[in-house]
């Protein structure tokens, strides 16, 4: 076989075999089959009466304890922290986003909210919008959803760890115990350490579940969508007494009876803890997610705590990161507020004799309550 016979056959091949040399590499850095990303956070929303969620400030004053404030290092979107009129149906609280890689990876990852704002986070994000002020208070007139993008995260193993701490304490701290990868942000005033990506927002998007009281007392808890809610808690506390009761699967009408208020606080949080792993979380994310929200969850009063079927949270809170890593999980617990009867005399009796101790249990809900009780006349 003469030069010119192999030597075009031969050129062909190099030039293929660099072609797909390229493609895999390209390939590698679209995907990262070892990278890992977990994440949970809370949807809390308050049932009206015929048990959808309805419109309220939940970035109002007073703080309730349970809004415990967050370090001074994490970030605010501009006037809306300090709108108390900001109105929507869900506050969206401290989603966190955990990395897991065996080494050093660099990716972007980028969160929209459907009817709502990116309201507060950290490490330092590269956009954040709407940009601006918010000039209409109602979310739900919004002409745009919520986005934020950090565009350069260092994913690291063997990064030495050096998280910001104040001298106040705050829930936020719990959710760093876990055995995820640091990561590392650069910002124009030096280089951010976080265990996790952070944010907070609000939304005026409407809940895949209603519930309502019926004449009985009892609690019709409704699916509204074709999704499965896999697994739901109707809790209530009063006083130092409290009682729960489980349900699993829920796809259609469910009727749950109240709960006799005789059970035991710490049983109850290691079953949410077993609830969580179920769902896909690490047994220390699980329990990190419980430290974090336990006294906010079980706090005084009636609600519906369940797990927020994903294909809604997807939809709602849609989340890109890039290079595509081998597994997300996402896990979120909506916190539904009941305004039963008794919570309603309640506030009730406590307005009539201006007893500021018995409010501040219901403090960040009290314009709510307060309508549902005009309502009752």
């Amino acid at each position: 076989m003469g030069a010119r016979t192999w030597l075009p056959r031969l050129l062909a091949f190099g030039l293929l075999g660099l072609a797909l040399a390229g493609w895999l590499i390209a390939d590698e850095q679209r995907t990262a089959p070892d990278l890992t990303v977990h994440e949970w956070g809370t949807f809390t929303a308050i049932a009206g009466k015929d048990g959808r969620a309805v419109e309220w400030s939940p970035l109002g004053l007073p703080r309730h304890p349970a809004s415990a404030e967050l370090p001074k290092f994490v970030e605010h979107l501009a006037d809306v922290n300090f709108k108390p009129g900001l109105r929507g149906t869900i506050r969206m609280e401290t989603p966190v986003m955990y990395f897991y890689s065996p080494r050093e990876v660099t990716v972007s990852a980028r969160v929209a909210f459907s009817k709502g704002l990116i309201t507060e986070w950290y490490p330092h994000a590269d956009r954040v919008q709407p940009e601006g002020a918010v000039h209409d208070p109602s979310l739900s007139r919004s002409p745009v959803d919520g986005r934020i993008a950090w565009n350069n995260v260092t994913v690291s193993p063997n990064l030495d760890g050096q998280f910001p701490r104040e001298v106040e304490s705050s829930r936020y701290y719990a959710a760093r115990e876990t055995s995820s990868s640091p990561i590392r942000v650069k910002t124009s005033a030096g280089e951010q350490q976080e265990k996790f990506l952070f944010y907070r927002g609000v939304s005026a998007s409407a809940l895949p579940l209603s519930a309502a009281l019926n004449s009985d007392g009892k609690l019709v808890v409704k699916s509204l969508s074709e999704d499965e809610i896999p697994a739901a808690i109707l809790f209530e506390r009063r006083g130092e007494r409290v009682g729960y009761r489980f349900t699993r699967a829920l796809t259609n009408d469910t009727t749950m009876d109240p709960p006799v208020l005789t059970g035991n606080i710490d049983a109850l949080y290691g079953d949410l803890e077993e609830i969580l792993v179920a769902q896909g979380l690490y047994r220390d994310e699980a329990h990190a997610m419980v430290e974090t929200w336990k006294d906010s969850w079980f706090e005084e009063g009636s609600r519906l705590i369940y797990i927020v079927p994903r294909r809604f949270i997807d939809n709602v809170v849609p989340l890109t990161i890039s290079p595509d890593p081998g597994q997300i999980v996402r896990v979120f617990i909506g916190r539904l507020e009941i305004v039963t009867p008794t919570t309603l005399r309640a506030v009730r009796t406590a307005v009539a004799r201006n007893d500021e101790a018995t409010l501040n249990k219901y403090s960040r809900f009290l314009e709510p309550i307060l309508q549902l009780t005009k309502e009752e006349h």
